[in-house]
């Protein structure tokens, strides 16, 4: 039986699925503390950032929106690395102030805070990072209502408290869990458009998982609304306003990360890798993906492109 790229996950849940497509990854470079004079600023490489507030405040400053003070089992996440510098007051920082490294000894107000960032295939996870609010702020003290997430974070701060075996291991690791309740959230909240929200859709949260699941299937429009249950033109015209793609495009945009990711691995032809994807023919997936990405899938499988 031929291998296909979702084999390894495609029992998993809709929202697992992506996630492993969008090969995410976390990472908590500082755990620190600081008092008196202090500002951090750590967007701009192209990731998205967090800071979680352990202990004491800071405040929030962001460009054309009034600072914001984050206290204690606050959670701040950037999806699309918006720029941002959070301090010790409510009054833009000095730049002098900005990313200097923490105090040998501590004074006064002490603020604790954990920083790190969520890496993406950028290109498979753009979808999802454009669904998202430029800033995600998760006010974890609401225990009535973060009830789980809560629990998670005070184990995130627990850990960071340690110096036990393995806490720096288990901090990265529970970064990604907190990502999935994140989205959870976003989700459950109706804050999200695109491809993500439209799975809690009861017509088309099953279509798009068989879409995910089975990328080489016929996923001809006139299919894919008989088995949302839908006409083809309302089951078109319902997929664009949730998803921002018509079915064809979405379909495309799938099949082609995956064949990304395939070209990237380099250990399979680019014949076998078409025909995983639904093309029927190693030329036509050529003419379609370097339509698709603007680039030959052979120079990708050489590492041209990333």
């Amino acid at each position: 039986m031929t291998k296909t790229p979702e084999s390894d996950h495609q029992n998993g849940d809709p929202l697992s699925v992506i996630l492993n497509h969008i090969e995410l990854r976390a990472k908590v470079f500082m755990r620190a503390e600081f008092c008196g004079r202090w500002a951090m600023d750590t967007s701009g490489q192209h990731r998205a950032p967090f800071h979680l507030i352990t202990r004491g405040s800071g405040w929030l400053h962001a460009p054309g929106q009034q600072p914001r003070q984050l206290t204690g089992g606050e959670l701040v996440i950037f999806p699309r690395d918006a720029q941002h510098t959070i301090s010790h007051n409510d009054l833009p920082p000095d730049p002098i102030d900005i990313n200097k490294p923490p105090p040998q000894e501590l004074t006064g107000s002490v603020t604790g805070i954990l920083c790190g960032y969520f890496e993406f295939d950028q290109q498979a996870a753009a979808p999802l990072l454009n669904a998202l609010p430029a800033m995600v702020v998760m006010d974890l003290r609401d225990t009535a209502s973060h009830r789980d997430t809560a629990a998670l974070i005070q184990l995130w701060i627990n850990e960071c408290a340690t110096d036990a075996l393995g806490a720096d291991f288990a901090i990265d690791q529970l970064a990604y869990v907190v990502f999935v309740h994140m989205l959870r959230e976003q989700i459950a909240s109706g804050a999200l458009q695109g491809p993500l929200s439209a799975l809690t859709d009861a017509r088309l949260g099953p279509v798009l998982h068989h879409i995910h699941v089975n990328p080489g299937a016929d996923h001809s429009v006139d299919k894919l609304a008989s088995e949302a249950g839908m006409s083809r033109s309302s089951f078109s015209q319902h997929f664009k306003e949730m998803t921002g793609f018509t079915p064809a495009q979405y379909v495309t945009h799938w099949r082609m990360q995956l064949a990304t990711k395939l070209l990237r691995k380099g250990d399979q032809s680019i014949a076998s890798i078409a025909e995983q994807v639904g093309y029927g023919s190693e030329v036509a997936f050529r003419k379609a993906y370097r339509g698709h990405t603007g680039t030959p899938p052979g120079r990708v499988r050489r590492g041209g492109s990333r």
